[in-house]
């Protein structure tokens, strides 16, 4: 698991399992190609400065992790997925503005 910012997780198909274990864990599938992914990018970042370690946010890069992608069923990008001791709770397909990533964070938390 690298950090592609102060707070923000960059997961591979090595590291997934054992990164989404435990805990709420936020994760953005995305590809470098996309649009909406890159302005997906700031968001996150500004999410996950002000989760106070309640939740941990992740990236995917779907070119990079194809099993993945495949596992989670992968459609449309960006696709938020939220895991709750390894198991998804909820997604949310296209940008999300922090706001409504708080608002999923508390429906499950």
């Amino acid at each position: 698991m690298s950090v592609t910012n102060s707070q923000v997780y960059q997961l591979n198909e090595s590291s997934f399992d054992s990164s989404v274990s435990s805990g709420l864990v936020l994760v953005d599938f995305w590809a470098p190609w996309c649009g909406p992914c890159q302005a997906m990018g700031p968001i996150l970042g500004e999410f996950s400065a002000n989760v106070d370690g309640t939740v941990t946010v992740a990236k995917v890069n779907v070119d990079e992790n194809p099993n993945l992608a495949a596992r989670f069923r992968v459609q449309s990008i960006p696709l938020i997925v939220l895991l709750k001791d390894g198991q998804e709770v909820e997604r949310q397909i296209g940008v999300q503005s922090v706001s409504e990533l708080k608002k999923l964070i508390e429906r499950h938390g």
